[in-house]
């Protein structure tokens, strides 16, 4: 089996938790409130380009960068040794029953849980127990299914609804850890981040002089800390120097945004662009139905999936409506198939505009049956890099405690096409190296392509 990394697919609810990394990657990440651990030290920071209301007149702290703030642990309710070993039980049983792969993806499934049924009877705290829960399901391998605790699950409401009430600089962002960094996808709108200039595609190379990605772990969470703390990031738009950016925390609420804009064009054609960094927003539909007569009508629309990690299946069935309908493929189990029809909805003429899709190894889960689909029916082109291959479907299987597993039950399998997605990913129809991260929309290589192949350089 061969996978990527981030959001999973859902059937009902959200792919994982905010933060929590699967495989090895992050998805994207918004930042909350924390309780800091470290008292103002620092002197000189860059002077902050705007103060929120609020913090007028008060004393701004700053962290030391050696003395990380850490996040106010997970509450959740203890669980006895026969709690424990219930919930264990559920578990077990779910997979031998559920799981997609009737080998266990080469795992001997009922050797394994009990290892972790010995462990448990030795003795273990609530904590510890939800972790060996969450390593026992990562030992089936398909990087896809995982494991939540209560706390998790509540922790995530507010992602999922699309609303969002915390206190930070007001940034999504997507750690790479590979080049030390993390990318800014989404800024929120009045947030201090929007205020100091911050935009998607600028990447974090350090925060109060701490890398992005020191030691290989993602340091987002320096940037969380009380109202009226200052942070001072080392920031760099693709293509340019590196700059020192100060900024003042600060209670940030409302929608994560989205990108819909029209792109420029040599002879004024209209040519429409819609980011996506997520499936994992319920609010997304409804947001790009009130963007799409926004841009008015159009020669031809970009659809930017290069980053979505994934999410609903709701969402991305929506989102498919405005551009496609009818059987576009099924859902394959152990023991038959489902089929996956999209309802038609229209906004002007989206369901016929010619229409591109960027894709890239970041494209994950629903965000690559997304792309699949649209290109296996005939209704777009793909350009960029090909994803990794993750089009599992995962089940939600509630356990007695009120922890979650969500399990690989399905694959994808396209109308038209006999490729397997899951072993070989979605292929674009024209490659373009690069990554979103290494560029602005102004040389965005693939946007480049994408406008040439509507006929709009």
């Amino acid at each position: 089996m061969r996978h990527a990394a981030a959001i999973p697919l859902l059937l009902t609810a959200l792919a994982c938790n905010l933060g929590q990394g699967i495989g090895g990657n992050l998805e994207p990440t918004v930042l909350a409130a924390m309780v800091p651990t470290a008292s103002p030290v620092v002197s000189g920071p860059p002077t902050p380009a705007y103060i929120p209301v609020e913090c007028a007149g008060v004393p701004l702290a700053t962290l030391a960068p050696e003395r990380r703030p850490t996040p106010e642990p997970e509450v959740n309710p203890p669980l006895n040794l026969p709690a424990q070993l219930e919930v264990l039980r559920g578990l077990e049983n779910a997979v031998r029953d559920l799981y997609l792969y009737p080998d266990f993806g080469g795992l001997d499934w009922p050797t394994a849980a009990a290892e972790t049924r010995t462990r448990i009877e030795a003795g273990m705290d609530t904590q510890v127990f939800y972790e060996a829960l969450g390593e026992l399901v990562l030992r089936l391998g398909d990087e896809h299914s995982y494991f939540q605790t209560p706390a998790e699950i509540a922790a995530e409401q507010a992602t999922i609804e699309g609303q969002f009430d915390f206190v930070g600089i007001g940034v999504l962002v997507q750690p790479r850890i590979g080049k030390g960094l993390g990318t800014i996808l989404a800024v929120l709108p009045g947030s201090p981040a929007e205020r100091s200039g911050l935009r998607p595609h600028d990447n974090i190379l350090a925060i109060d002089g701490v890398q992005s990605a020191e030691g290989g772990i993602p340091q987002q969470q320096l940037l969380r800390g009380p109202a009226c703390s200052q942070v001072v990031l080392t920031v760099r738009t693709p293509g340019g120097p590196e700059r020192q950016v100060g900024l003042v925390r600060s209670a940030v609420s409302g929608a994560l945004p989205i990108n819909a804009s029209l792109l420029p064009t040599a002879d004024g054609s209209r040519i429409g662009y819609l980011f996506f960094p997520t499936f994992l927003d319920q609010s997304l539909p409804d947001r790009v139905e009130q963007a799409l007569p926004d841009l008015g009508p159009l020669h031809g629309l970009i659809l930017d999936d290069r980053v979505n990690g994934g999410g609903l299946g709701s969402v991305a069935e929506a989102m498919l409506g405005f551009f496609t309908s009818g059987m576009v493929g099924s859902f394959v189990d152990r023991s038959g198939q489902t089929p996956l029809t999209i309802v038609a909805n229209p906004v002007h003429d989206s369901q016929s505009v010619p229409l591109v899709v960027l894709i890239g190894a970041d494209t994950v889960s629903y965000g690559e049956i997304f792309a699949g689909v649209l290109q296996d029916m005939g209704r777009a082109q793909l350009v960029g890099q090909a994803t990794l291959g993750n089009v599992e479907r995962l089940s939600q299987v509630d356990l007695a405690d009120g922890s979650r597993l969500w399990l690989a039950v399905e694959r994808f399998q396209p109308l038209n096409s006999d490729a397997d997605w899951e072993q070989q990913g979605i292929l674009p129809d024209i490659a373009v190296p690069g990554d979103w991260e290494d560029f602005t929309p102004e040389d965005d290589p693939a946007l480049a392509v994408a406008l040439q192949l509507l006929g709009y350089p």
